[in-house]
């Protein structure tokens, strides 16, 4: 089956420094695939070159088989690779709806006069575009709280509503960094089985960069370990776990935490 995201021989450099090197995986549609690495093995990097935030020095990206190479990273979203950050990144002094209904702006086709104006094709595609953030806000668990400021939520669901305003953009694969950071184990397992739902529901592709191992190793089908901006290994959460690879470099230092 033709992978929906394809990346072959990814590297960059930062100058003499190689950040990323023979970066390989195919992604297949409605695939939730892990990222795990030291700090400072590259896992960042890797979404910053997906997202076209880097250019790589060397490889491809394959989107549904078509390059990204050339994109910004405006385009890439519409393309359909959409992302959250570790640390979060929502427009605080708005509210929670508003936060989701800007990522429809990009696909609405009125022009600023009709905006000024409030034109009917301004106002049916306003309607369309709020009945569709209300829908993804119900997802969350988030619409009883669609007034408040993003600011004044609790860390959890300002994570959820993160993951919310990305999947307004319609993609194809969602780039997930640390999506549980700071939260405690009750709202890491309800996230564990929101990502599960959001993958059927919108029937995507997830990848995401986690450090909480009872997530990666909870959700995950299929997990690639970094080190030093090289895949050491790569398989099944089974197979990972008992790599003495990997528990050499990484997962030993988690059990020893």
């Amino acid at each position: 089956m033709t992978p929906i995201l394809d990346v072959c021989n990814l590297g960059i450099k930062f100058g003499g420094l190689q950040a990323l090197d023979d970066f390989n995986v195919q992604v297949a549609n409605r695939e939730i695939v892990g990222l795990i690495g030291p700090n400072g093995a590259g896992k960042t990097t890797v979404f910053n070159l997906l997202t076209n935030v880097y250019s790589p020095s060397r490889g491809t990206i394959h989107l549904t088989g078509k390059s990204t190479k050339g994109k910004s990273t405006h385009e890439v979203t519409q393309f359909g690779i959409a992302r959250t950050f570790q640390n979060i990144r929502l427009f605080k002094n708005v509210s929670v709806l508003e936060n989701v209904m800007t990522a429809f702006h990009n696909a609405m086709d009125y022009s600023m006069f009709s905006a000024i104006l409030r034109l009917p094709s301004y106002r049916k595609q306003e309607k369309a575009a709020r009945k569709l953030a209300l829908e993804l806000l119900d997802v969350f668990d988030l619409r009883e709280m669609a007034d408040t400021l993003a600011g004044s939520l609790p860390y959890g669901a300002q994570r959820k509503l993160e993951i919310a305003r990305a999947l307004a953009t319609n993609p194809k694969v969602l780039l997930l960094d640390e999506p549980a950071a700071g939260m405690n184990p009750s709202e890491t397992s309800e996230l564990m089985m929101t990502i599960k739902d959001i993958r059927d529901k919108f029937d995507i592709a997830i990848i995401l960069i986690e450090h909480d191992m009872n997530l990666v190793m909870g959700i995950c089908e299929r997990i690639l370990v970094l080190n030093y901006g090289l895949i050491i290994a790569q398989g099944k959460p089974e197979e990972i776990k008992n790599n003495p690879i990997v528990i050499e470099a990484y997962l030993g230092q988690q059990r020893g935490e």
